[in-house]
């Protein structure tokens, strides 16, 4: 199944299950974060409290799970990125033996087609990341790898938006990860039975119809089960928790010579099975800037 999160000219926010061209809201939960929250029965009984069908071209869709927990991040997972990173840094590669964890703050999130307001004030240095984001349906902790993948109710797409010279100004990247509107999430939350293997599915970003990224998820460091199981150790995951999984090769700080976004640009994250989240750019001057 394919969850959003929509409003109308109608209603204010609602979560609805996508099928084809009509969305279908579910009756007696407010949000999906409030949906994961149920234990299994009653979760599977508000699948089938559906109300009135609402067009899709007559509602917009919002981020799928905001206000949300967590926002796990995973950084360097992906070969290509990690060599990519030291090269500009001008260091020898080493993999790192765990996964190299963040967080982003739950106010960073933005939903499908909202734009981002960015401050020229604040970075120049505005960067793209698109990733496979995960979201955990059962409260869990120490988990084993086998069994990580049962923790997950479904993926969705996620762009890491990072604004490099302050994520580069100190050892801890937080500051530079968790700006306002720099992490856009949806269009939908694709359950796991639904999306399948998720070693096995493209990831894209398009930045004003131009390829930059594309690689499989297989190309990961870590898996999805590993980073799980790994995350879990001693720390409780609970149901709605994200965990973006890290991005490929294609950033715009290790290209020649470096690019960053710009005000206009628009970006597309499309994912195999879960669709394209698009992201218009809006980058205000500094104050005074051009006097």
């Amino acid at each position: 199944m394919r969850f959003v999160l929509f409003k109308s000219k109608s209603s204010g926010s609602r979560p609805a299950i996508a099928d084809g061209d009509m969305l279908r809201p579910l009756e007696g939960v407010a949000s999906l974060d409030a949906l994961l929250a149920l234990e299994p029965a009653a979760r599977a009984a508000a699948f089938r409290r559906l109300g009135e069908p609402v067009r899709s071209a007559d509602a917009q869709l919002l981020a799928p799970l905001a206000p949300c927990k967590n926002v796990f991040c995973v950084g360097r997972n992906y070969l290509a990125h990690a060599e990519e990173g030291a090269r500009e840094r001008g260091e020898e590669l080493k993999l790192p033996p765990v996964p190299t964890l963040f967080t982003k703050a739950p106010t960073s999130i933005a939903g499908p087609d909202a734009t981002l307001h960015l401050d020229a004030a604040v970075s120049s240095k505005y960067d793209w990341e698109a990733e496979l984001a995960v979201v955990i349906g059962t409260r869990c902790k120490n988990v084993r790898e086998e069994d990580a993948l049962g923790m997950v109710f479904g993926y969705t797409a996620l762009n890491d938006v990072s604004a490099r010279d302050l994520q580069n100004a100190t050892t801890q990247w937080f500051k530079g990860k968790t700006l306002d509107d720099t992490c856009p999430l949806g269009p939908a939350l694709v359950t796991a039975d639904e999306v399948g293997d998720p070693q096995n599915l493209e990831v894209t970003l398009r930045l004003n119809g131009e390829v930059k990224q594309h690689a499989s998820t297989s190309s990961m460091i870590f898996s999805v089960a590993r980073i799980i199981s790994y995350l879990s150790q001693g720390l409780t995951l609970e149901p709605g928790d994200i965990i973006a999984t890290g991005t490929p090769e294609g950033v715009g700080f290790a290209r020649t010579p470096p690019e960053f976004l710009k005000d206009g640009d628009v970006m597309e994250v499309e994912i195999t099975k879960i669709g394209i989240l698009r992201s218009p750019v809006a980058i205000a001057a500094p104050v005074g800037a051009g006097r």
